[in-house]
């Protein structure tokens, strides 16, 4: 009887990422053939189409509101602050998930973030890009954004530091560049890769350009590997800093339903929620079209399926908290805002919507079943997706329509031109992910080739048959 050298395992591998034993050359074809097919696959040009015209959208009604100004939304007083400030929390919140995922389980060794990584990196740099659009947009005049940056003028006007508004120009603005220096040099070898198995000349040239020079020595490995632990200490304090700072444009002021200390870590665990769920709204889609089952498997959704069910029960705690901070603190004036946001004021019904997406709906997480399942994770992603953006309604819109004058209170109506411009938005958002996927790997090759390195490595010194 011929001896089988590589014998099929007794029991499953522990590790997900090993269930289909790929080799390296397999895992490496398999990633690699998504961006140098010379087919691209028809569900992508459906899905780029519309994601197309969304962006389409975004481009005219941004241009309406840079030629008319921002009396074409529904902004009034005192609903100052509404789609716009809204949109670009909401967004900002969203790309806190890849910065997590890639610095903060990197550090702490959790080796399951390998196969999601890199497209949650490319999703943290384009919901940036759509969040720090909408604080320019905002201004009016776009042409005059230069005058939020301190830099020395015949004038001598300086930007009001005491400001969170600036606060956020800096916070956002850093953590858009740091984010951006460690998804390219994480993408470094994987470029090098493409540009080797590349057949065109033109891809070889620009996967060339971008690899800068990578040759897969000990001298690259060991630099690649210290810059890498670099970038993941820097970022790590951003998730923790740049919501809490964007936290301030509300705790810092007096409004009822802002004032309150609590805001800075709830709106870390509510970006970090969001941003999971973000995640597996992308993810659940992409491993289906591409057969990527195998390495984005039921253990990564399990997973994270877990890290939303924390989060979100530490949101709804911030919940509680509001609630009865109100109630204890005696202020006539939070008691009314917290009566007015649940029970008796005209967008009560946001509230209670808000609750059904990011409480209820993520109670089903407490089920394996339900984990280990991507139609129902995909759902309840879309509920919280939905009921993030309703936290923020509910804080800004009605804490703002009805403050201390009466005389002042007032309704807010959303606009063709503002809701179209959120529509837009998300538009830009799909058609930078449907690019990032066509012609760069959305998984991590050398990072999955490593674990399985590792793995097998272990498995071998430990007497097991690899």
């Amino acid at each position: 009887m011929a001896h089988d050298p590589h014998p099929a395992p007794a029991e499953a591998p522990e590790n997900p990422i090993l269930r289909g034993r790929h080799s390296y050359d397999t895992i490496t074809d398999k990633i690699a053939s998504i961006v140098l097919t010379a087919r691209t696959p028809r569900h992508w040009y459906v899905g780029a189409s519309i994601a197309f015209c969304g962006l389409m959208l975004y481009l005219f009604t941004a241009s309406v509101l840079v030629a008319k100004g921002i009396g074409v939304w529904g902004n009034n007083v005192p609903v100052a602050w509404a789609l716009d400030i809204i949109n670009f929390v909401w967004w900002i919140g969203i790309g806190h998930a890849g910065t997590l995922i890639s610095a903060i389980l990197l550090l702490m060794k959790q080796e399951w973030r390998t196969s999601i990584n890199r497209f949650a990196e490319a999703m943290t740099i384009f919901a940036v890009v759509c969040a720090g659009l909408y604080p320019l947009l905002h201004l009016g005049r776009v042409w005059v954004l230069y005058w939020l940056m301190p830099y020395p003028n015949t004038f001598a006007l300086w930007p009001q530091f005491r400001s969170p508004l600036v606060w956020d120009v800096f916070a956002v603005s850093t953590y858009a560049l740091v984010s951006l220096i460690f998804w390219f040099v994480g993408l470094i070898p994987d470029l090098a890769t493409l540009r080797d198995r590349a057949k065109t000349r033109g891809a070889q040239v620009a996967y060339g350009f971008l690899a800068m020079g990578w040759r897969n020595s000990a001298k690259h490995w060991s630099r690649y590997e210290t810059m890498y632990l670099i970038l993941a200490a820097l970022s790590a304090p951003l998730v923790l800093s740049v919501h809490s700072i964007v936290s301030f444009d509300f705790a810092v002021s007096l409004l009822p339903g802002w004032h309150a200390t609590i805001f800075p870590p709830y709106f870390v665990a509510g970006a970090v929620f969001a941003g999971f769920a973000m995640v597996l709204t992308l993810c659940i889609p992409l491993r289906k079209w591409y057969r990527l089952e195998d390495l984005i498997t039921d253990k990564h959704l399990d997973y994270m399926g877990r890290v939303m069910l924390a989060t979100g029960l530490i949101v709804v705690y911030g919940y509680a908290m509001e609630a009865f901070m109100a109630w204890y603190s005696g202020s006539p004036w939070e008691r009314f805002m917290m009566i007015n946001r649940m029970l008796s004021g005209p967008y009560a019904y946001t509230y209670w919507l808000l609750l059904l997406c990011n409480f209820l709906a993520v109670q089903f997480l407490w089920m394996r079943s339900v984990r280990h399942s991507p139609a129902a994770l995909f759902v309840v992603s879309m509920f919280v997706n939905v009921g993030m953006w309703l936290e923020r309604f509910v804080i800004i819109v009605t804490s703002l329509h009805r403050d201390f004058l009466p005389s002042s209170w007032d309704m807010y109506h959303p606009t063709f031109w503002d809701s179209g411009l959120f529509v837009g938005s998300i538009g830009l958002f799909l058609t930078l992910m449907y690019i990032f996927i066509r012609l760069l790997p959305a998984i991590s090759i050398f990072e999955v080739r490593d674990l399985v390195h590792k793995t097998r490595g272990g498995e071998a010194a430990a007497g097991k048959k690899p």
